[in-house]
């Protein structure tokens, strides 16, 4: 149950923004003034608030930190023509974090509180969306276990939060990735699907031995044989051979990617052949050897459409063509960032006017 969703405004004394070099944006280190609360207590989503954005006080026994009982999500919004925020696919999200919920065992997050959350919250920060190329406003939603209690159980209470971001590009060159075939991000009956905080804590030693080498991120495998491609870091993986678009098929050890779906829909839209399936590690190094993989790239909130300048495998590294002659990722790059900022048509109904 939810309680009519009423929302109080605590607005900052004086704003940051005019401390902020907009035309410099490191991503994820610049946060807008105010942030979105909520918190589940006795079964039902109450006490719905914006305040200034700052340190927040928790219980040192919050189970949060102690057996990472979290979840996130990640979305952006642009600036429109007339200053509008134009977010791409909310309730996609909004549906993807409760997948995540039931994985983690938290409570359902009602659609009004998502929303109305993140509309009152633009609507107070909508200043800090950046229109400079290649930039956004990042939106991260995050709940937490806020129980104070240490033992190994369900939590029962939980606070639902919203931050933004004004950010710059992720990746501001292609990425060199390397392939992984030691150790696993995620396996057959875990939490892979979800988008659990665990997750990428457990992932941060591999990539650090992977950037020591000149790696931007990994190419994570199967966790069983370590045989077949599942998704990089950061972002789903998509490769392009002869002309056709083959990625990873869904399973539980693979995100759901919001880009990635919208990539396969621009596909199928535009009549190119494409393929869900599984996809080997050889097949990749394979098809790098003799040409017909001609193009590989992440896509995802964050990343957007990252190309990938070269994969790494066996101490070798093998090199893609230049971004330049890559038709299809340039093509949809091009094609989903006109539709996010509103300078193209939106076939598909994915941006949402705040």
């Amino acid at each position: 149950m939810v309680e009519t969703l009423k929302i109080q405004v605590q607005k900052t004394d004086k704003s940051r923004k005019a401390q902020v070099d907009f035309n410099n944006l490191p991503f994820g280190k610049i946060f807008a003034d105010h942030m979105f609360l909520a918190d589940y207590r006795d079964g039902d989503w109450r006490n719905f608030r914006i305040v200034p954005y700052g340190h927040m006080q928790v219980s040192p026994a919050t189970p949060a930190i102690h057996y990472g009982q979290s979840i996130f999500e990640g979305l952006k919004a642009y600036r429109g023509k007339n200053g509008e925020a134009l977010v791409f696919r909310p309730y996609d999200n909004w549906k993807r974090m409760n997948v995540s919920a039931d994985r983690m065992c938290m409570p359902y997050l009602p659609e009004d509180v998502f929303m109305e959350g993140l509309r009152s919250l633009l609507k107070h920060d909508r200043d800090w969306i950046p229109s400079s190329e290649g930039s956004s406003l990042y939106i991260r939603p995050f709940m937490f276990s806020a129980d104070e209690y240490i033992g190994i159980r369900p939590s029962q209470d939980f606070t639902f939060m919203i931050i933004n971001s004004p950010v710059g590009p992720y990746y501001s060159t292609p990425v060199k990735v390397k392939i992984e075939t030691h150790y696993t991000r995620a396996v057959e009956g875990g939490t892979g699907f979800a988008k659990a905080g665990g997750n990428y804590g457990g992932s941060l030693y591999p990539a650090k031995l992977a950037q020591e080498k000149g790696y931007h991120q990994l190419i994570w495998t199967d966790g069983k044989e370590h045989k077949y491609v599942e998704e990089s870091g950061t972002m789903n993986v998509m490769f392009v051979f002869d002309n056709t678009l083959v990625t990873p098929s869904l399973g539980d050890s693979i995100l759901r990617g919001i880009t990635r779906d919208s990539v396969l829909a621009l596909a199928k839209h535009w009549g190119v052949k494409v393929e869900e399936r599984r996809v080997s590690v050889a097949e990749v190094v394979d098809g790098l050897k003799n040409g017909r993989l001609t193009e590989a790239f992440g896509a995802g909130t964050a990343a957007t459409i990252a190309h990938i300048e070269l994969i790494g495998y066996e101490e070798k590294n093998y090199y893609l063509p230049p971004v330049e002659k890559r038709k299809f990722s340039n093509r949809v790059l091009q094609e989903l960032d006109g539709i996010k900022r509103g300078l193209m048509e939106d076939p598909f109904g994915w941006m949402e006017v705040f």
